[in-house]
């Protein structure tokens, strides 16, 4: 297609020659008398409620009638990053030093790139105006479509030429332009016009940047009278700031028309309401720019040749203030439209992604990585994982065809699960075959602050032995929503198993972990059940490895207490008794303080007084809340776990042993369990175990030897307990699966619900 035939039939006028009349004044457009309102009215800020007015509807009417496009839509963004370029090159220029200054500060604002353009624009950075490589090789400028617009270009603006010369009403001379772009979409008719205006505007300021240095310059700025104009540049900044304010202006507003024709059609239709409600506005937006430019290029017109009488003529000035705020108001309300279209948008395809996304982890692949690279973004040649043992950058490759532990949880991280967590990890013998990786979950919306920057720092450097993201802001948003909406993640840490191919296996993991550590792997339901097949209510299941003398205290076949509780006196009486009892009957006794569920100050002072008087074994004063919160944390990983494969106290032994316990600390008073070796166990609350201890000689005959202790001691138990009594089980509102119904492990009565809210009591 040639140059001639993309201009429409219409334009068949611009080959008709336009008589210029030469005057000793040179004629000006003249405002209609909308533009001619107070200078209130003008400068009014905020809405300009008169905008939509049912003058404008009429306007609106007479422009509609102007437009017929039989053209195909045209990509005009190289033709609008020719225009800035023009805008920007053609900077005034003065010899005062401030002036410059400040009339570049204006300039500034039409090179415009943060706001409205795309990449490949936001890479033209401005390292000189003379000498702008990247200016000269823009690829922009070898664009096809702006060798077809050249001729409609070029009669555009010898015809504002021609009508701002012989001057005219504004409004006409608008109409006129619009009808003989009347072929043309409304993005185009805008580019045209800001391109025709853009060639006399770069020329008058080419000829004054070189008038000095290049000899043709110099005679043609003696005929356009331009060095007496320059003689008067105080009076020229201020008239021609305004010029530049209204260009910012227009500038802005085209740009925003180009962004609702690029508004994707598969999210947004040109028939919804969003997008009605804004390009209804458009055509009318697009004849006030027009109207703008016809008043920039009659200014810049009448500079020539009218020289100082000209700049100190304030007859225009309104007029210019008046155009800018009437852009700006269409410019609030076009933005303020763009913005509801582009949520619309978003919110659309987001949930596509959101789909796309549930499809993809809910499917096997081959291996995982399509799985990870949906859930951490990351660029071809960038490292995402940070190996928190090596200390190193890795791809996600380092993960494929693996099981991945996702670790998902947010940056308030509780630091007794990091630490047992770590306990476990480094002690596990399964290494080669899954991987842990830390999913930091952070609001996507939020930057992060300085100090969230840090605890994310602090904890993957410090504290994660294992693969975390090297940063939350790698998380895909669509992968934080489907972890919150599906998984069900709200603050509590949790241990997702992703399987080789990429598919979830287990969505909470750490109750298997806790239980079990590394034994547990693959970390399957059928894993799950195999486990408590193989394991019985014993010490061994109870304590595990929280304290390795334990495994030696049950190789020895030792007498095992395990005791907890809060109130110091009670502790004393009872260790003492314990001991004695112990010492009269040759019973090889290890005693271990393991505190409460919920470790508060109580505890850590128990466990002071316990040292210093050498009542019993401790955990290490530096750990023990690690260690008495992971004890605790194992008796509720086995009482979810145990329900989670359908188990019920009615039913399963080993449940109503772990409710026993957690009954126990569920009271204000002390409790025991009684241990030989792996054998035989026993347990009571504090009062009914210590009665008993003080009564050996009751029944300490029946010890005839050390391995009868605990069986003995366990029939004095049962018999000593009172015939009627309450419990209450206390469940912790992050513990999991919260049962409907709990049946009382002794007597077999269904439990009472109550709601508890409590605060530390220290």
């Amino acid at each position: 297609m040639t140059s001639r035939e993309m201009v429409p039939a219409t334009d068949h006028r611009f080959r008709q020659s336009h008589e210029v009349e030469h005057s000793p004044v040179r004629p000006h457009l003249t405002a209609a008398p909308v533009a001619g309102a107070s200078r209130a009215h003008m400068l009014r800020r905020g809405h300009d409620r008169g905008f939509f007015s049912s003058d404008d509807s009429a306007l609106t009417k007479q422009i509609l009638a102007t437009h017929a496009p039989d053209i195909e839509e045209l990509n005009v963004k190289p033709v609008l990053s020719i225009i800035e370029d023009i805008l920007r090159l053609g900077k005034p220029f003065t010899t005062d030093a401030s002036h410059g200054a400040q009339i570049q500060a204006h300039l500034d604002t039409l090179d415009d790139k943060k706001i409205h353009h795309s990449s490949q624009q936001d890479e033209k950075v401005v390292h000189s105006f003379y000498h702008d490589e990247k200016v000269l090789h823009n690829p922009d400028h070898e664009s096809e479509i702006v060798k077809l617009l050249t001729f409609p270009i070029n009669k555009i603006s010898c015809e504002i030429t021609c009508k701002c010369s012989a001057g005219g009403e504004a409004h006409s001379v608008t109409m006129d332009l619009l009808k003989s772009l009347s072929n043309y979409p409304w993005d185009a008719k805008v580019a045209i016009t800001f391109a025709a205006f853009a060639i006399n505007y770069g020329e008058f300021w080419l000829v004054q940047h070189l008038h000095t240095k290049n000899p043709l310059a110099k005679n043609i700025a003696t005929l356009k009278d331009l060095p007496e104009m320059m003689e008067h540049a105080g009076e020229f900044k201020k008239k021609f700031e305004a010029v530049l304010d209204l260009l910012n202006c227009v500038l802005k507003v085209t740009h925003c028309l180009t962004e609702f024709k690029e508004l994707p059609s598969a999210y947004i239709s040109h028939e919804s309401p969003e997008m009605s409600a804004a390009t209804a506005h458009i055509p009318t937006a697009v004849y006030w720019i027009i109207r703008s430019l016809l008043a920039c290029a009659s200014i810049l017109l009448n500079l020539i040749g009218s020289g100082h009488e000209y700049i100190t003529s304030t007859a225009e000035s309104w007029e210019i203030l008046s155009l800018a705020h009437k852009l700006s108001v269409i410019l609030e309300h076009l933005q303020r439209q763009l913005g509801i279209c582009k949520d619309l948008i978003g919110r659309k395809k987001a949930e596509d992604a959101y789909v796309a996304f549930k499809k993809l982890i809910e499917s096997s692949h081959i291996d995982n990585m399509k799985t990870l690279r949906a859930m951490i973004h990351a660029r071809e040649d960038q490292k995402p994982l940070y190996d928190g043992s090596k200390r190193t950058h890795e791809r996600l490759e380092a993960l494929r065809m693996k099981y991945v532990l996702l670790l998902i949880s947010d940056l308030d991280v509780p630091h007794e699960e990091v630490n047992v967590l770590h306990m476990i990890y480094s002690q596990h013998s399964m290494r080669h075959e899954y991987e842990v990786l830390w999913l930091p979950i952070v609001d996507p919306a939020t930057p992060l602050s300085e100090l969230q920057n840090t605890v994310f720092y602090d904890l993957r450097n410090n504290n994660m032995p294992w693969y975390s993201v090297d940063h939350p802001s790698l998380v895909e948003p669509v992968a934080i929503r489907y972890i919150r909406e599906v998984w069900k993640f709200s603050h509590m840490p949790m241990l997702v198993v992703l399987d080789p191919q990429g598919k979830p296996s287990n969505l909470d993991a750490l109750p298997m972990m806790w239980i079990w550590g590394s034994n547990a792997f693959p970390f399957t339901k059928a894993r799950e059940g195999a486990l408590w097949g193989e394991n019985d209510w014993n010490i061994e299941l109870l304590a595990d490895s929280i304290d390795p003398r334990i495994p030696e205290w049950t190789r020895e076949n030792r007498v095992i207490c395990l005791y907890g509780g809060e109130d110091i006196d009670w502790i004393r009486k009872f260790t003492l008794s314990a001991r004695a009892v112990a010492s009269t009957l040759k019973i090889p006794l290890e005693m271990l303080y393991v505190g409460k569920r919920n470790p508060r100050d109580k505890v850590r002072r128990c466990h002071e007084v316990i040292d210093r008087e050498q009542l019993s074994h401790i955990f290490s004063l530096k750990d023990y809340y690690d260690y008495v919160w992971y004890f605790w944390v194992r008796l509720w990983s086995m009482w979810n776990s145990k329900k989670h494969i359908g188990m019920t106290v009615e039913n399963d032994r080993i449940m109503q042993e772990i409710m026993d316990v957690l009954t126990f600390d569920s009271s204000e008073q002390g409790w025991a369990v009684f241990s030989r070796g792996n054998y035989e166990m026993t347990k009571g609350k504090g009062d009914v175990v210590l009665h008993v201890l003080e009564n050996y000689n009751t029944w300490a005959y029946n010890v005839d030897h050390p391995d009868k202790f605990v069986a003995v001691l366990d029939e004095e138990i049962r018999r000593s307990h009172p015939e009627h009594h309450c419990n209450r089980l206390i469940l912790p509102g992050q513990a999991g699966y919260i049962p409907e119904r709990v049946v009382c492990s002794e007597c077999g009565k269904t439990m009472e619900k109550y709601v508890m809210y409590r605060c530390c009591t220290d």
